[in-house]
């Protein structure tokens, strides 16, 4: 009998579509792991009831000889930034918590119309700021992984943890998942599976929780760069309802991938050696720039210089705009509200903000409020969009040298839950290698390179040029095929 939970995308749709199997069957199967996984934390709300209707649908229109759509049949977490009609959609605050939306996001809704259904909404980090999953009102998210020789519960990254989580533990196929600064590519490295983050404005934000808007990209997170390539065709192309979104046809990813990287090459920016990288980030590394060079692939030394001020400049601007965008929540309209008894309508916002964000998110707003004052606009904002400028402008310079650019994805593997709480700047240090691609909109994916001493997985990092994904993923592909990650975690939940 088939395990299905041990079935990707593209197995589960071709299996669905071919007569191997029903999609109902699998539908059945991943709820029945969501519901056993309950330990973990990923899900904030299980959806079976959704599955299943959208797994009847695909059924019935293969009786009927219907066309079932770049997903059908294949059930999928939502990470719980993503608005959701009639399901409760947070984004992991206790200020939304109980909002049912009545709307459908864009890319949600891409991914129905393609045959998806939803297995339920995944934890994450508060209002996506955070790195580890720890700052959720509804708790933290475990990673499935251990490390070797301990019990303690491990970071499965951030902010998609519970889109990682859900994936390496078997229980989704797959999931969306954001990215701001790192937020799809840093989680998939730590929990051993792909994620990719398209050129800003290939997926649609509408609908879509914000926290940073120049900056929030969704993207898929699988097990496979084929399984990425696929829902990525399927969540992208042009909102008219995003004055961000690009008004550009979605390429046929999936048909035009290929790990033969003759005649391209692949630059290694030498500013990414930074201190304080584990030496088995920086052994995968050169491991990395052996597997594209039996790919076919030309190995050439760029410079990216204003790196080391990208993270600072983006702890700057994502706060800033996130300061604007929380402004919205406050009592009057939506979520919590907290009037306390003989309270004006100040004393009513101050009051619900207080009660309804959590520590990191005030932490966030505090620090874009301050950027954004008058006394300090110049001296801090506007500083950093320069410095953003200049990061792009190096990534423009490095790419007339080579195609795509490989680095590690982060710093470290995972570490314990708990253990970075009181020390928020490490916490932010885990984003440096993300944020630059970030800021400067760049398409990148982190792909599974290798098991450290401990046991936890490691990730590379390819970036692309803007509008580029096929590069990035045939770069990924290239990798996925000699490194030959089959890893996964035992199960202890």
């Amino acid at each position: 009998m088939t395990d299905f939970t041990q079935l990707g995308v593209k197995q589960i749709r071709d299996g669905v579509a071919g007569g191997d199997f029903t999609a109902r069957e699998v539908a059945e199967s991943f709820n029945a792991a969501v519901a056993a996984a309950a330990e973990l934390n990923a899900f904030i709300v299980t959806t079976p009831d959704h599955a299943l209707a959208a797994a009847d649908a695909t059924d019935a229109k293969r009786a009927n000889g219907e066309d079932l759509g770049k997903m059908g049949g294949v059930p999928i977490g939502m990470k719980d930034l993503f608005a959701t009609k009639g399901v409760q959609t947070t984004a992991a605050s206790h200020i939304l918590e109980g909002f049912k939306p009545e709307y459908e996001s864009t890319v949600s809704q891409k991914l129905w119309d393609a045959g998806a259904g939803m297995l339920g909404k995944l934890n994450l980090d508060q209002f996506a700021m955070g790195s580890s999953n720890e700052t959720s009102y509804f708790g933290n998210v475990s990673s499935p992984w251990k490390k070797a020789g301990t019990n303690a519960a491990m970071s499965p990254g951030g902010s998609s943890g519970g889109s990682s989580s859900a994936v390496a533990a078997r229980i989704a196929p797959a999931a969306t998942g954001t990215d701001t600064g790192g937020s799809i590519r840093q989680p998939a490295a730590f929990t051993g599976i792909c994620g990719i983050k398209p050129t800003y404005g290939r997926c649609s934000r509408w609908g879509v929780v914000a926290f940073a808007s120049s900056l929030d990209q969704a993207g898929p997170m699988a097990r496979s760069v084929e399984d990425c390539a696929i829902m990525l065709e399927a969540m992208a192309g042009f909102d008219p309802k995003d004055a961000t979104s690009l008004q550009m046809d979605v390429p046929n990813w999936e048909a035009a991938l290929s790990a033969d990287l003759k005649g391209k090459k692949i630059g290694i920016p030498k500013e990414y050696r930074m201190d304080g990288t584990d030496q088995a980030i920086l052994d995968s590394w050169e491991q990395g720039k052996a597997m594209l060079r039996d790919a076919g692939a030309e190995i050439v030394d760029v410079s990216l210089p204003h790196t080391k001020y990208a993270l600072p400049a983006y702890y700057i601007i994502a706060p800033a705009e996130a300061s604007s965008n929380l402004a919205r929540y406050d009592g009057v309209r939506y979520g919590l509200r907290d009037l306390p008894e003989g309270a004006g309508l100040q004393d009513m916002y101050a009051a619900t903000r207080a009660a309804g964000f959590g520590d990191e998110v005030k932490r966030r707003v505090l620090i874009g409020t301050y950027v954004l004052s008058a006394g300090f606009y110049d001296a801090y904002y506007t500083q950093a969009q320069k410095i953003r400028t200049l990061v792009a402008q190096d990534f423009e310079k490095a790419f007339e040298q080579c195609d795509v650019i490989l680095a590690p994805t982060t710093p470290t593997a995972s570490f314990p839950l708990g253990s970075l709480n009181d020390d928020p700047l490490t916490m932010y240090l885990n984003d440096v290698f993300a944020v630059p691609a970030s800021l400067a909109g760049l398409p990148a994916m982190s792909v599974p390179a290798t098991i450290n001493e401990d046991g936890l997985p490691l990730g590379l990092q390819i970036v692309g040029k803007p509008f580029d994904e096929q590069g990035v993923l045939n770069a990924g592909l290239a990798i996925q095929q000699r490194a030959g990650f089959e890893a996964q975690p035992e199960k202890w939940w």
